[in-house]
């Protein structure tokens, strides 16, 4: 042990249930456990819980060891598989049933909802299972659940670092489900097998697991006496629910929480797990942190109770900075996958999320063949000061690699389309464009002039002009985009413009 209690080599768990795409919350608790193990030369170990066949399906573990991984944060051990821990939680049932803490209950929901209007009409407002089948002594068999003989008196206390001590008073947990009627163990079971077999030593997790531990510490025990062993419960910690900007709880159908989907928008990993570990805890002042400086302060006492906010804005907005902070280099490399993708590297593809609604196509919106890496290298520093998330850099380069970009139908209307003087600045631009030096210094000058000449300030005369080339009025500098797009193609695409204005389309 360490001088404050922790074991010098602790056992952390990450131990998602894929039912659907991999929530931001998840994904904040994986980091949490995952910096307390590097911090302790502990072991981070990932277990999927997936004995509810109905609800899991394999592509969605996928996502939850490839988002892990995006994000710096693969496991040491595992991926281990509930589903295949049947041994283990099967000698554990047997282990309690033979001890006395298990009992069968034939009663079913029905019933036992009738029972609570019967008792709530007399007076007595309890919810929940009676122990009607308690001390009835009927036998295991098929359609019978085992449940768990619960203390009628004193209280469980839950240890746990972030909260202090938590007391539950025994009276108000029912004598609650451990095994289905098909022989199945349910979660708080199986759980607390797992963690004993794997030899977990602390539990981070959501704060809507904390009502589920106290049955869990009464079967941590129950399971020490029924196999005559003395394993130390693990420490808990349970940190604070994730909250939309109206403070409710985060929905998968309400709010965008899917980790896939971030990364599809071109967040960067060092971003998202640097905002991730701000969710509940900060290591002072400063917002942007660094991987070793989250590695050196991070403490798990140090969280806070209260619900975090997560706040898109902010999230993006750290993401910008990451990204501006990129060598060129490097942000040409890691934009690649938006721009220019490879089959054989991961790149944005068809994705669509069920709950949100939010949708990704695959490929950016030009042939693969007319990409030109010289092109976009040319253009990269400007469109990195540009962005928030790399999903942004093909709008502002794809005039580049398209024959004829698409018009934005309002930024025509309002640059060109019912300006009067419009189609005067474009004539005067084909025409000081086909002998003007082609460098940007030399592209500005010229265009101030013309629009000396129209009474109009540079802004106001650049605005027909990206248009009338770029199709947006919204996009990276005008001269620098038309020094990399070329004479002759500027010169093409102005003409283009002035032939539509002709046909009055």
């Amino acid at each position: 042990m360490t001088d404050s209690g922790t074991p010098v080599a602790p056992r952390v768990r990450f131990a998602p249930s894929p039912t659907g795409y991999f929530h931001v919350g998840g994904a904040r608790s994986a980091l949490f456990n995952w910096l307390f193990a590097r911090q302790h030369g502990g072991t981070f170990v990932l277990r999927i819980e997936d004995t509810d066949e109905v609800r899991n399906r394999a592509e969605w573990t996928d996502g939850i060891i490839a988002a892990l991984e995006w994000l710096g944060m693969g496991a040491d051990e595992g991926p281990y598989f509930q589903s295949a821990q049947g041994e283990a939680h099967q000698f554990a049932i047997e282990a309690l049933w033979e001890g006395g803490a298990l009992y069968a209950c034939a009663c079913t929901r029905e019933e036992i909802d009738e029972r609570t209007r019967e008792r709530a009409a007399s007076g007595d407002p309890t919810p929940g299972y009676d122990g009607h089948c308690r001390d009835l002594g009927l036998s295991r068999g098929e359609g019978r659940a085992l449940r768990f003989r619960t203390a009628d008196e004193g209280s469980t206390t839950v240890s746990d670092l972030i909260r202090g001590e938590v007391e539950f008073p025994n009276w108000a947990t029912e004598d609650f489900i451990c095994v289905k009627g098909n022989g199945q163990p349910l979660f708080a079971l199986a759980n607390v097998v797992d963690d004993r077999t794997m030899a977990i030593s602390h539990v981070f997790r959501g704060e809507e697991h904390l009502p589920n531990t106290p049955k869990q510490i009464m079967l941590w025990h129950a399971l020490n006496a029924a196999t005559s062993s003395d394993l130390a419960l693990p420490v808990f910690a349970h940190l604070p629910l994730l909250v939309n900007e109206q403070g409710k709880k985060l929905s998968k159908r309400r709010d965008p929480v899917a980790v896939e989907m971030y990364r599809e928008q071109g967040y960067l990993p060092a971003a998202f797990r640097n905002y991730l570990a701000l969710l509940g805890w900060s290591p002072g002042e400063e917002e942007i942190v660094p991987l070793a400086t989250l590695m050196e302060k991070f403490r798990i006492e140090d969280v806070q109770r209260s619900p975090a906010f997560f706040d898109v804005r902010k999230l993006s907005h750290m993401n910008g900075v990451y990204i501006r902070e990129l060598l060129t280099t490097e942000f040409i490399e890691l934009s690649l996958p938006w721009v220019h993708p490879q089959p054989e590297h991961w790149s944005p593809g068809q994705w669509h999320d069920p709950d949100s609604g939010i949708a990704f196509t695959e490929g950016p919106p030009w042939p693969a063949e007319s990409f030109a890496p010289d092109v976009f290298a040319r253009m990269a520093a400007v469109v990195q000061e540009r962005v928030a998330t790399l999903g942004e850099v093909p709008a502002l380069v794809d005039f580049l690699f398209q024959k004829d970009p698409p018009i934005d139908p309002d930024s025509w209307q309002k640059a060109i389309g019912r300006d009067e003087v419009a189609p005067s600045i474009l004539r005067g631009a084909l025409e000081a464009y086909a002998t003007c030096a082609w460098t940007r210094d030399a592209l500005h000058d010229v265009t101030a002039e013309i629009g000396l000449a129209h009474g109009r300030a540079l802004g106001k005369a650049q605005a027909p002009i990206r248009v009338a080339v770029t199709g947006k009025r919204v996009g990276p500098p005008l001269f620098e985009s038309l020094e990399v797009l070329g004479r002759d193609e500027t010169r093409r695409r102005l003409t283009s413009a002035l032939d539509r204005l002709a046909a009055g389309t």
